[in-house]
């Protein structure tokens, strides 16, 4: 067989991801991975923002919602047909009134320091989500919270 294309390997990819030199398993961590709600205020630089730090003065703020968001249930990453995904459980806050959030960060809680925990994703909600004194609830998409075709 010929060599026809250049990419990642994806086993490698995949084991990068899940690293024990990140928080407990990396991403599949049922206990460090967490999410939380930002403010259009927020301007991301994927470049040079590396910490939550980077996001905390516009994080939402509300009865129900918990500075640093909740901890993603169900964590998965898969590999098929060099795409990596990961995907989890869709967060929710319940009994909230949480005003303007447009986006969901993710990143791993340290347990300290908003400065070490690392960033790993933003996902825009495009236009601003609200609730009042009901669930907020970010619907993950189908395919996941974001893929990676290495190939």
């Amino acid at each position: 067989m010929a060599i026809t294309a250049s990419g990642l390997y994806g086993l490698t990819l995949e084991k990068m991801m899940i690293s024990t030199a990140l928080p407990t398993s990396g991403l599949e961590s049922a206990t460090a991975v967490k999410c939380q709600l930002v403010l259009d205020a927020l301007t991301p630089n994927f470049d040079s923002n590396a910490f939550r730090s980077s996001n905390t003065s516009n994080e939402v703020s509300g009865t129900g919602y918990t500075a640093g968001g909740v901890i993603l249930a169900s964590p998965a990453v898969t590999l098929a047909s060099t795409v990596l995904t990961y995907d989890t459980a869709d967060p929710s806050w319940a009994s909230s009134t949480i005003t303007n959030a447009m986006a969901a960060v993710g990143y791993f809680a340290r347990g300290g320091a908003d400065t070490a925990d690392e960033l790993v994703w933003l996902s825009d909600f495009v236009t601003a989500a609200s609730s009042s004194a009901g669930t907020f609830t970010v619907q993950v998409a189908a395919a996941g919270w974001w893929t990676l075709d290495y190939s």
